[in-house]
């Protein structure tokens, strides 16, 4: 049975509605950010609030960290006014933020030298699900301590999987972020290709999506684009680091990701143009700036 007393730390896109969740279930949540309207959002919605990484470890015994990328894990953990100065030993942290396995691993360490618990589990499903508590969530770490943390996760996800030891939820997540952008590039390309046939980019993505290319990307990601509506649930600026993430990854294991490298180009030229904060189905803009033509007709 996980502790009803937890903490959290980050509070975006994905951190607000998840600790909102958790004041749902009947947690008693303390809530950190850099951002204090973020803070306040939650504070008005019955979170106690602190000042650091530190004294949410101080005032709680299980710790959830959600942050942009392994430089800000790392930082909020086991940095100056980190979690790992305020926590004691028995504590819990889960880190779900979507960060290298191999940082994840370097947190653990860290975690276990002073009889600190760990688990990462980053999670899949953006905003949406992330507001309605059914994220797909991949935790590494020891079965006794994910057991323990599961009546919580369950809060925050409807797909709860250990899938092996520290780093393996952050790998697991790469696995998952390869697969989201190549669907997302290939619908787009496919929209425009239809556009640009001179055929209603609305009904191919009828015609098609009950078929073998169907999938919850194309029904996510292929509205966006037809209605030319990139507001971000996922940004491409973390789509593009978690693919930095897994080339890396890749490089170490020699595992050679060709269609993830093109990807993570493309999505890089887009945060040059100044869309590193739309959705990552903005992708489209990339496919669509090479054709000369617009899905949504706009």
């Amino acid at each position: 049975m996980a502790d009803k007393n937890v903490g959290f730390i980050g509070l975006g896109i994905m951190g607000r509605p998840m600790a909102k969740n958790l004041l749902k279930a009947g947690y008693a949540v303390t809530v950190f950010d850099v951002v204090g309207s973020a803070v306040e959002e939650l504070v008005t919605e019955g979170a106690q609030s602190v000042s650091s990484s530190r004294e949410v470890a101080e005032a709680t015994p299980v710790i959830i960290t959600m942050v942009p990328d392994s430089a800000d894990s790392e930082a909020a953990i086991m940095g100056p006014g980190g979690v790992l100065e305020g926590a004691s030993a028995g504590d819990t942290v889960v880190d779900m933020s979507s960060i290298a396995p191999g940082s994840s691993q370097k947190i653990a360490a860290a975690c276990e030298a002073q009889g600190v618990n760990f688990l990462d589990a980053p999670v899949s499903g953006g905003e949406p699900k992330a507001i309605d508590g059914t994220l797909a969530i991949m935790v590494g770490g020891k079965q006794d301590i994910f057991d323990s943390q599961l009546d919580m996760l369950d809060v925050l996800g409807g797909s709860i999987v250990l899938c092996g030891d520290y780093g393996a939820g952050n790998t697991t997540k790469l696995a998952n972020q390869i697969i989201v952008a190549a669907n997302i590039e290939a619908v787009a390309e496919a929209l425009v290709l239809a556009k640009k046939a001179g055929l209603d980019p609305n009904t191919v993505y009828q015609a098609i999506r009950g078929g073998l290319a169907g999938s919850t990307v194309m029904d996510a990601k292929a509205p966006m684009m037809i209605e030319g509506n990139f507001a971000p649930g996922f940004r491409i600026r973390l789509h593009q680091k978690d693919l930095h993430n897994a080339i890396l990854t890749g490089k170490e294991l020699g595992v050679p990701l060709p269609v993830t490298s093109a990807i993570q180009q493309m999505l890089g030229s887009l945060m040059n143009a100044g869309k590193a904060d739309a959705d990552h189905a903005a992708i489209a803009h990339f496919i669509e700036d090479m054709a000369g033509v617009t899905i949504s007709g706009r």
